[in-house]
């Protein structure tokens, strides 16, 4: 794996979503100059796991886990492109509809979701809190 190769991902990724942090480990390809200032120039801010933290990636670790044991190993794509779309609808699934135990069987997008609904309200009690005290 090359920079040009993680640009490109990078480049794919920003049209589609923009996220507030960027983990990484510390492979050259990631702590290069063009690859961090694509980063920082889109306001990202990057986080890169230590040397020897064996449990930094656990998380990315067990999701590709399950993506292989319940998608890519039981079927047998023919092409590319239907191996894409066969893991498009995966990742829908597994996002909108697999009830995932660590997260009390919820999906992720019911989570992610309560979290920006969660957030909004917060927002909204400091900002009338702010105007009962500003009046």
């Amino acid at each position: 794996m090359d920079v040009s190769f993680c640009i490109e991902a990078v480049d794919k990724a920003l049209m589609i979503s923009h996220t507030q942090i960027f983990n990484t480990d510390q492979g050259c390809q990631f702590t290069s100059n063009e690859f961090t200032e694509k980063l920082e120039n889109s306001g990202i801010q990057i986080s890169r796991d230590g040397r020897g933290r064996v449990f930094d990636n656990i998380f990315i670790e067990r999701l590709w886990r399950t993506v292989k044991y319940e998608e890519v190993y039981i079927h047998s794509y023919d092409t590319v492109k239907e191996a894409k779309e066969s893991l498009d609808n995966y990742f829908r699934f597994y996002n909108n509809e697999r009830l995932h135990q660590s997260l009390g069987y919820q999906t992720p997008e019911e989570v992610y979701t309560n979290r920006i609904i969660n957030k909004q309200k917060e927002d909204e009690i400091i900002h009338l809190k702010e105007a009962c005290f500003l009046s």
